[in-house]
């Protein structure tokens, strides 16, 4: 309650919070603005898996075939091919990476080339695979796959574009934001669809339980989310060089957190993708009707057994690639042992980094069984009897929490930052 009164009072943080409104405002106008023509290519209900994922992102601007129906997907999808090339796969990449702040801004320049690149093929792709559901008669020229192809692009330039004003002029980050911006737009028709179920003169008792106990079930997995995504494992650490006298007691020691789940959705989009993907083209290449269409079905769809197992399988391996990508045991130990720091019973070098190895993996392992059951949630909440009108996506839910947090602590950061210079000054 204190920093709500201490953000109206602070006129600078106050104008930056309009200002990301405002963007947010500017990305709801462009989800209404069809691409092509007035189209809805699948329904509600429909949007599972893969498609999902991409349409949550958008604010169901996919769905609808707006000119930012990519939305920051590309640029998110190049983001992390660029961070996967800077494992010395390209070494220019890494040493743009060791520059500093001069580097950051040439990743973040090819970055946004590299997505707009990767928003022009999704757009392809896309528009040619679905032209059926798109086009008035089924099938168009190359010049109308062309145009539509380069206002999807484009879209996702402007996207691109809006999310680094917010980063620079807003608060939190511009994509972060954006695509949570995306996934709350979607809240109020879910909300209206499910009491429109509830009204009229003759309702069915089951139709109030089914909307109640699916409300109640969004609740406790809003709260699970909150609680999970706050979790972690504090490793304490001592500085050898510091003085541990009584009077400096605890000046000697900290902690190194790391944690429960250090990739966030990272693994399930790629999870989705890998098999999205496949399942899309096969969709549209072979008669649904044969032996090889439901075998290729059983693999790829995450609603099968089979494919529900690889799903599984993809999210725990990504988990922990991604987590040892983020947090390096080899660079950690070193760090803390250039700053004279260690961890108690374990010797600077080898040993330190072995057991940040070990405690990494047990809590990405964890961290990976919360993301399985979190990616399940649509699956199990609909077996459990709650409405589809609703959607209880745990994906879309840890983003939105994930995202809140962060914002919020920035928020709390740039006030006391602020009174602090305004007490020095």
């Amino acid at each position: 309650m204190d920093t709500i009164k201490k953000v109206f009072k602070n006129k600078e943080e106050m104008l930056k919070i309009l200002f990301t409104l405002g963007m947010f405002l500017v990305f709801k106008i462009c989800t209404m603005i069809p691409a092509v023509n007035n189209v809805q290519l699948f329904k509600a209900e429909d949007s599972a898996g893969f498609i999902g994922i991409i349409n949550s992102f958008s604010g169901d601007a996919l769905r609808n075939y707006s000119i930012v129906a990519l939305g920051i997907g590309p640029y998110i999808t190049a983001s992390i091919i660029i961070e996967l090339l800077e494992m010395d796969i390209i070494p220019i990449l890494k040493e743009w990476k060791d520059e500093g702040e001069e580097g950051r801004k040439k990743l973040g320049q090819l970055t946004r080339y590299a997505g707009i690149g990767v928003a022009f093929i999704q757009a392809v792709a896309t528009t040619f695979g679905m032209q059926a559901q798109i086009f008035q008669g089924g099938r168009t020229s190359f010049l109308g796959l062309m145009a539509v192809s380069i206002t999807l692009t484009a879209g996702s330039a402007l996207c691109i574009w809006l999310a680094d004003l917010i980063t620079t002029y807003g608060v939190g980050n511009g994509t972060s934001l954006l695509i949570t911006i995306g996934i709350v737009i979607s809240f109020p028709s879910s909300i209206s669809t499910l009491v429109s179920d509830i009204s009229g003169q003759e309702v069915a008792f089951s139709k109030y339980f089914t909307a109640f106990f699916s409300l109640l079930l969004f609740f406790v997995i809003l709260i699970g989310i909150v609680f999970m995504e706050g979790s972690q494992r504090k490793i304490q650490i001592q500085y050898a060089n510091r003085p541990s006298a009584a009077k400096f007691q605890g000046a000697s020691e900290s902690t190194f957190p790391i944690k429960l789940n250090s990739a966030s959705v990272i693994p399930v989009i790629f999870a989705a993708t890998l098999l999205g993907i496949p399942q899309t083209i096969f969709s549209f290449a072979i008669d649904q009707n044969t032996a090889a269409a439901l075998w290729l079905n059983e693999i790829f769809s995450s609603h099968a057994i089979i494919g529900y197992v690889i799903y599984v399988l993809l999210i725990f391996f990504f988990a922990i690639f991604y987590t040892f990508l983020q947090i390096n045991p080899q660079k950690t130990a070193e760090d803390l042992q250039k700053r004279g720091a260690y961890i108690p019973g374990y010797r600077p070098g080898y040993e330190t980094e072995e057991y940040l190895s070990k405690v990494l993996f047990n809590v990405t392992l964890f961290g990976a069984l919360y993301l399985v059951v979190v990616a399940s949630l649509p699956t199990l909440s609909t077996m459990l009897g709650a409405s589809t009108a609703i959607e209880i996506g745990g994906t879309s839910l840890m983003i939105v929490v994930g995202v809140a947090i962060e914002t919020v602590r920035q928020i709390k950061t740039d006030v006391q930052d602020q009174r602090y210079e305004g007490f020095l000054s």
